[in-house]
């Protein structure tokens, strides 16, 4: 059983339930109980160092993969704070989301600004021990990140903006390995941002009729009854532009089956969405962290095996 702070989607962390009562509900703002949202914006910083290692012709850096790790949990947290501020009345009227720190009272607004700073602080140590060119380009992300939370309250695709957010990793790996923005960057950011709104949507499909009370724009609503065919394009565009990506920079066997796997576990994605069953589309939601993987490992050996 979750304990009863926790939002339904939650993970169950010993860690967690084992911090002194006065820091689970930071623990709980930063998302350390739904470790998803940072392997999702942590994947595409891996997948951009394995390519920009393989277009060098080295390894990828284990330091820059650690440091990726370390920056992904920090600014995920900071942007689940920021959207926990900026959302707090409407998140009481949701049911997956009034137990959240902020609207159920465990934290003040003021205390969870402080715990904000303190994470972007976090981050900005990790980006700063980058060259120039991914420092600059590492900042130009924080637009994404302070607009995204006011999208859903103009527009029925918020997912588009979440998107620039969680795919900025894309374009990471390559800044930081080589200095410069190659093709190949540019067209693994684009086709992130499409699997980053197709997940998405599977995620939105749990708040439908919440969301429809509030006035909560989502993909999940805009296509209704059609948000299976959406979600099959978006993955279709995403398949299509990393595929380019990967031929830009002209991977070997290991990364076409990396990419291979990527392709077949979305494909099983939407051949098992649901729009009436949100358990699975959590389910599914939370699968994208193997699939990322899968890719990945086959982009990490590639570059590996070309040495």
């Amino acid at each position: 059983m979750q304990p009863a702070e926790a939002t339904p989607d939650a993970v169950r962390l010993g860690f967690i339930e084992r911090l002194p009562p006065r820091y689970r509900p930071y623990a709980r703002l930063a998302r350390l109980d739904r470790p998803i949202g940072w392997w999702l914006l942590l994947l595409p910083c891996w997948w951009s160092e394995a390519l920009a290692a393989r277009m060098a012709g080295n390894t990828p850096s284990l330091l820059t993969l650690a440091l990726f790790f370390v920056g992904a949990i920090a600014m995920r947290g900071a942007g689940s704070t920021w959207n926990d501020i900026t959302d707090r009345d409407l998140d009481a009227q949701v049911a997956r989301t009034r137990a959240r720190p902020i609207p159920s009272g465990q934290v003040k607004v003021k205390q969870a600004l402080l715990f904000l700073a303190l994470q972007a602080l976090v981050g900005l140590g990790v980006l700063l021990s980058f060259n120039r060119f991914a420092i600059a380009l590492g900042l130009l992300s924080i637009t994404p990140v302070i607009v995204y939370p006011f999208m859903k309250r103009f527009t029925n695709h918020p997912q588009l903006v979440l998107g620039l957010a969680f795919a900025w990793g894309a374009l990471m790996g390559f800044a930081v390995h080589l200095g410069t923005m190659p093709t190949a960057g540019f067209l693994l950011y684009a086709g992130t941002i499409a699997w980053v709104v197709g997940y998405d949507t599977i995620y939105a499909l749990q708040d439908i009729e919440d969301d429809e009370i509030v006035g909560i724009g989502s993909t999940a609503r805009a296509y209704g009854a059609h948000v299976r065919l959406f979600i099959g394009a978006m993955y279709a565009l995403c398949l299509a532009l990393m595929g380019a990506a990967l031929a830009q920079v002209g991977v070997g066997v290991l990364g076409w089956l990396g990419y291979a796997g990527f392709a077949a576990h979305l494909v099983w994605q939407g051949a098992r969405v649901d729009r009436e069953d949100t358990s699975t589309a959590l389910r599914l939601f939370r699968a994208n962290r193997d699939a990322g993987l899968i890719l990945f490992a086959g982009l990490a050996l590639d570059a590996l095996l070309r040495l």
